[in-house]
C-alpha cells in the first residue's frame, strides 16, 4: 500500500469521524464554491464538486466562477458558463455573478440577474479595485433592490477594509453581506463594524482555526456560515474546522446547525434571518503545551508544503518528533495526529521523484491536507 493510500484511508476515517460530530438535524450547504478555470491553473467542475457534495451531504452551495483566462470582458464567458451548470443542477447549484469594476458591473450584474443569478461575488484583490471605489455604491444599490446577497473576498491579499466596507453598510443597510474567509484581512476592524449587525455574515472557508475561533468569539453564531472555498478548499478539512472551532467556542446545536446550512438556506430563500445572540467564544485558547509544540512547527512547515519546496526548516519533522513524545500519550487525538503526520512526512520525502506536474501536484494535497488537519486537532482537541 502507498503513502497515497493510507493517507487515503486516514481521510477516510477523519471524514466519519467528523460526520458523527454533527449535530442531529443538520442540513449542511456551502456558502463559498468556485465552478471554472482559474488562471492560477486550479480546476472545478460540477460533477467533481457535487461528488464531494454526495460523500458528506452538503444539499447546494453558492457557486461563482474562478479569475477565468477569458475573464474579459466583464466576466460574461464565465458567468454564462456557471449559469449553465446551474442550470443543469438547479436544486444544488445556485449561482452567483463575478463582477469587474471595470468592465460595466451593473450591467453585467442586471443581465446575469435577469438570467436565473442568485447573488454578486466581488473579488477586490483579483480584481484591483480598493472597498472605497465609488463604483461599489451601484453595486449595492443593486442588489439591495434585486434582493440579493453579495459575497466579498475577505482574505489574504488586501489593506484592512473594515472601514470602507461599513460605510457601505451604513448606507445601503438592507445590503446582505457575505465577507469570505472570516474577514482575515481585517478581521478585528470588520467584527468591530459589523459583530451584531443583521445581514452581515462571515464565511469558515479559511486555513487557520485559530482566526475562526477568534472571529466567533467577537461575532455573533448566527453571522457565521460554512464555507469550503472549494477547490481551494476541501474535506474533511473545511468541515472539521468549523465544528471543532465552533465546539470550542460552545455553540448551542441550534447555532451549530445554523451556521452548517440553515442560515445559509434562509439567505437564499429571502426568509427571516436568526435573531443574533451574544458570541460565545472565550478571549483565551488554552493548549496543553506538547499541542502547542505541534501547532508552532506545522504552521512553520506550512509556507513549504503550500510552495512544494524541501523542509529544509524541518517544520513537518519537528511536529513529528512532538507528535511522538511521550507526553502526547493521553491527549485526545494524539493517535491520529501522530499517524496522519507519519504518512504526510513519507509523501513530502518522495515528492522529489516526481516528475509529472500534474501528479507532483495531486501528490502534495494529500501531504497539505493530512498536516492542516493535524493542525486543526491539535489546536482544538481539547474541545473533547
Amino acid at each position: 500500500m502507498t503513502a497515497v493510500d493510507r493517507a487515503q484511508l486516514i481521510l477516510d476515517e477523519v471524514a466519519d469521524r467528523v460526520l458523527s460530530e454533527l449535530p442531529k438535524g443538520a442540513v449542511l450547504f456551502d456558502a463559498h464554491t468556485h465552478l471554472g478555470d482559474d488562471i492560477d491553473g486550479s480546476r472545478s467542475r460540477p460533477e467533481d464538486m457535487l461528488a464531494m457534495f454526495d460523500r458528506y451531504g452538503i444539499t447546494g452551495s453558492f457557486a461563482f466562477c474562478l479569475d477565468e483566462p477569458d475573464r474579459i470582458p466583464a466576466f460574461t464567458a464565465a458567468n454564462d458558463r456557471t449559469l449553465a451548470y446551474a442550470r443543469e443542477h438547479p436544486e444544488r447549484i445556485f449561482p452567483f455573478v463575478r463582477l469587474d469594476l471595470q468592465e460595466r458591473p451593473v450591467e453585467e450584474a442586471t443581465r446575469a440577474l435577469d438570467l436565473g443569478a442568485r447573488g454578486i461575488k466581488l473579488h477586490p484583490r483579483a480584481q484591483g479595485f480598493s472597498l472605497g471605489d465609488e463604483r461599489l455604491g451601484a453595486v449595492f444599490a443593486l442588489a439591495v433592490e434585486r434582493d440579493v446577497p453579495i459575497l466579498i473576498h475577505g482574505g489574504r491579499g488586501l489593506p484592512p477594509i473594515g472601514d470602507h466596507l461599513a460605510a457601505l453598510v451604513d448606507r445601503y443597510s438592507d445590503a446582505r453581506l457575505i465577507i469570505a474567509h472570516a474577514g482575515i484581512a481585517d478581521l478585528g476592524g470588520l467584527a468591530g463594524h459589523f459583530a451584531h449587525v443583521p445581514g452581515v455574515f462571515f464565511d469558515t472557508s479559511l486555513w487557520s482555526v485559530v482566526d475562526l475561533i477568534d472571529l466567533m468569539r467577537q461575532v455573533a453564531p448566527q453571522q457565521i456560515l460554512f464555507a469550503t472555498d472549494y477547490p481551494y478548499g476541501r474535506m474533511p478539512n473545511s468541515l472539521l474546522l468549523a465544528l471543532r472551532a465552533a465546539r470550542l467556542s460552545r455553540f448551542g446545536e441550534e447555532e451549530m446547525r445554523g451556521m452548517l446550512g440553515t442560515t445559509a438556506l434562509a439567505i437564499l430563500n429571502r426568509e427571516p434571518l436568526p435573531a443574533l445572540t451574544a458570541p460565545r467564544g472565550a478571549d483565551t485558547l488554552t493548549l496543553p503545551l506538547p499541542l502547542a509544540r505541534i501547532h508552532q512547527y506545522i504552521s512553520t512547515a506550512t509556507p513549504i508544503l503550500w510552495m512544494r519546496l524541501p523542509d529544509r526548516a524541518m517544520g513537518l519533522g519537528l511536529a513529528l518528533n512532538a507528535a511522538h513524545e511521550a507526553n502526547v500519550d493521553g491527549v485526545p487525538d494524539a493517535d491520529l495526529i501522530r499517524r496522519a503526520l507519519s504518512v504526510a512526512a513519507e509523501i513530502w520525502d518522495g515528492l522529489a521523484a516526481i516528475e509529472d506536474p500534474a501528479e507532483l501536484d495531486h501528490t502534495a494535497r494529500y501531504a497539505r491536507i493530512l498536516c492542516h488537519i493535524c493542525d486543526i486537532l491539535a489546536v482544538t482537541t481539547t474541545a473533547d
